[in-house]
């Protein structure tokens, strides 16, 4: 598996379309959790930023909405924000601009069925998009990715180094990326409070997108 902790400064550049980062001039942070919302991980990061009074925005996939509709509701009322990530979670690089644009209105239909609301924030599962399935999606949405991504997923990355990658690549205007699902439960519980203790001691402040 090939990932990168921080992303080279070209390549923003280069997909200026996307949101990779935002201004580096202020001590603002925008932490950024993927996949929920799932029992026993998102509701303990909404507990640990709820105890700092910190702020996130959750990328959500439709279909874990419509299991656990009680968590996805929390998850607004805790004040954090929401974008869409999909239905079932899928890769843009294996499916037709009109399959893939179905994925994204499920989704939506589904956050506007449990929550009444339809997220204007899209982040692609796995950092897959087409440029047709960009470009129609752009019109509607903003389109997140990420300047710093943690490696949660990685389970040849300890938890130690996950923290001390995190913090530092960490910078005013940084999206970080970690994972409120199953498979990185362990770690995310691990390195979370560390990780958000670190942004305290920084003086960084989180911001929603």
């Amino acid at each position: 598996m090939v990932w990168l902790h921080h992303i080279p400064a070209i390549i923003p550049k280069i997909f200026p379309n996307m949101l990779w980062h935002k201004e580096r001039d202020s001590p603002k942070v925008y932490l950024t959790f993927d996949d929920g919302p799932v029992p026993g991980i998102t509701d303990f990061v909404v507990e640990e930023l709820g105890k700092r009074g910190m702020r996130a925005t959750f990328f959500m996939v439709g279909d874990n909405i419509r299991k656990h509709p009680e968590l996805a509701q929390r998850v607004l009322e805790s004040g954090n924000g929401l974008g869409n990530h999909t239905q079932h979670h899928v890769k843009g690089f294996g499916l037709s601009c009109e399959e893939y644009l179905k994925e994204v209105s499920l989704c939506q239909s589904q956050f506007d069925m449990t929550l009444g609301i339809k997220p204007r924030l899209f982040r692609p599962p796995y950092g897959q998009l087409t440029n047709k399935q960009l470009k129609s999606i752009l019109p509607e949405f903003q389109v997140v990715m990420w300047d710093v991504l943690s490696g949660d997923f990685d389970k040849k990355q300890s938890a130690e180094v996950c923290l001390e990658k995190t913090k530092k690549h960490t910078q005013s205007g940084s999206i970080i990326v970690f994972h409120d699902q199953q498979k990185t439960s362990q770690i995310v519980q691990a390195v979370l409070p560390s990780y958000l203790d670190y942004l305290t001691v920084k003086g960084f402040e989180t911001a929603l997108l």
